[in-house]
C-alpha cells in the first residue's frame, strides 16, 4: 500500500459496482470483479440493498447509501462506477453518478447495450483496465426537464437518453403546442413528443424514426410521435436552445412525461414541459478506441456489404449458377430477365 507524505497509509481506491441483481449472470460477474478489485487493494462500493443478493463475505466491500455518490475529488469519493447489466441498469448507475461527474463503465449483459463499453466475456480485461486506470473518458450531453403548471414549477428531472411526453389515454391524441426558444413552432395532435440527446438517438428516438446522431455531438433532437400535422419532421437543434411542449388546455388533454423511461410525472391540461441542456455531462469510461461507426455496425449487426454485396458473394460461391442473359458487363447493371 502506498503512503502519504506524512507517512500515513493512503486511503484505498474506491470503485462503485452496480448490478442487475435479478439476473444471476450479472450477480456472478459482479462478484468476480469485486474479488479482482479486492486482490488489487481496491474497495468496492455497492448499494446497501444489493448486499443480500451477493456473496461478498470476506471481500473489501462498503455499503453505498443515499441517491448520489460523493462528488469527485472528495475523500469519500470513488474513482469509477462499474455497471453490469443492460442499458436500463446502466441508466440506474448514471442516476447516481451524474451529479458527481464520476466516469461510468458499462458491462453489457442485456440485448443491444448501446451505453455499454464491454461484454461480460471480457471480465478479466475489464478488471485489469480498472486496476491500471487504463481507460479514457468520453463526455456526453444530457438534458434537464422542468414542468410548470400555472407558472409554478411542480417537477424537475434530467435525462441521459430522452424525454418522452406521451398521452395518458390510449383512445385520445395528445394536443400540444411545441415551441423552440419561447417561439411557437407548431401545434400537433399526436401520440407524444420526444426530445432526445445524441446518446438517445439510437434508443427510443431511433425506433420512432429519428436520425442517428454521433454521441459526441452537442445537440438535441425534437421528434413528434405519429403527429397529425402538415409539418411533423424530426429537428436537430443547437445545445443552447430550449424546447417547450405545452399541453393544450382542455379537460381531456392529460399526459405523462418520462425521463429515460425511469422517472415520470402526470401532466394536467395546460402543463408546460421545458427541456434544455443539462448542467452535468455524462462521463463514460472507454477501454478501446473503437469508433461510433464500428459500434453501430456491431450493436445493430449491420451487414456492411448490403444486399447487393450479399448477392454478389452468393453468385461467387462454388456450385452457384448464373442464368444465361443475366450476366453484367463492367459498369452496367441489369435486372434478371432484362437485356
Amino acid at each position: 500500500m502506498s503512503a502519504t507524505s506524512a507517512g500515513q497509509p493512503a486511503d484505498p481506491r474506491r470503485v462503485a459496482v452496480f448490478t442487475h441483481i435479478r439476473r444471476p449472470e450479472a450477480v456472478s460477474a459482479a462478484e468476480r470483479l469485486i474479488r479482482d478489485f479486492t486482490d488489487a487493494g481496491l474497495v468496492s462500493l455497492i448499494p446497501a440493498e444489493d448486499r443480500e443478493f451477493m456473496n461478498v463475505a470476506g471481500l473489501a466491500v462498503a455499503d453505498l447509501n443515499g441517491d448520489e455518490l460523493e462528488p469527485a475529488n472528495t475523500p469519500a469519493a470513488c474513482e469509477l462506477v462499474v455497471v453490469l447489466g443492460g442499458d436500463g441498469t446502466i441508466l440506474r448507475g448514471a442516476e447516481r453518478a451524474l451529479a458527481s461527474e464520476i466516469p461510468l463503465l458499462g458491462v453489457n449483459l442485456g440485448h443491444v447495450g448501446f451505453l455499454a463499453e464491454a461484454e461480460s466475456s471480457q471480465l478479466a480485461d475489464i478488471s485489469a483496465h480498472v486496476v491500471d486506470r487504463n481507460y479514457r473518458v468520453e463526455e456526453r450531453l444530457t438534458v434537464e426537464v422542468t414542468v410548470t403548471v400555472g407558472g409554478a414549477t411542480v417537477w424537475e428531472s434530467f435525462a441521459v437518453n430522452e424525454v418522452s411526453i406521451e398521452k395518458a389515454a390510449r383512445e385520445r391524441m395528445l394536443e400540444v403546442l411545441v415551441g423552440v426558444d419561447s417561439e411557437p413552432l407548431s401545434r400537433w395532435g399526436c401520440d407524444g413528443v420526444l426530445v432526445a440527446t445524441p446518446t438517445g438517438s439510437t434508443a427510443y428516438a431511433f425506433s420512432a424514426g429519428g436520425p442517428v446522431m454521433s454521441p459526441t455531438l452537442d445537440a438535441m433532437l425534437l421528434l413528434p410521435l405519429s403527429a397529425h400535422a402538415l409539418f411533423a419532421r424530426p429537428m436537430v437543434l443547437a445545445p443552447e436552445q430550449a424546447v417547450d411542449v405545452e399541453l393544450v388546455n382542455n379537460d381531456h388533454n392529460q399526459g405523462v412525461v418520462w425521463c429515460d423511461g425511469r422517472r415520470s410525472t402526470n401532466l394536467p391540461p395546460g402543463a408546460v414541459i421545458r427541456v434544455n441542456r443539462g448542467g452535468h455531462r455524462l462521463r463514460l469510461a472507454r477501454l478501446t478506441d473503437h469508433s461510433f461507426t464500428d459500434r453501430l455496425v456491431r450493436k445493430f449487426g449491420l451487414r456492411v456489404e448490403g444486399w447487393r454485396g450479399a448477392g454478389e458473394a452468393a453468385r461467387r460461391r462454388p456450385g452457384s449458377e448464373t442464368r444465361p442473359g443475366s450476366e453484367t458487363r463492367p459498369g452496367v447493371e441489369t435486372s434478371p430477365g432484362r437485356p
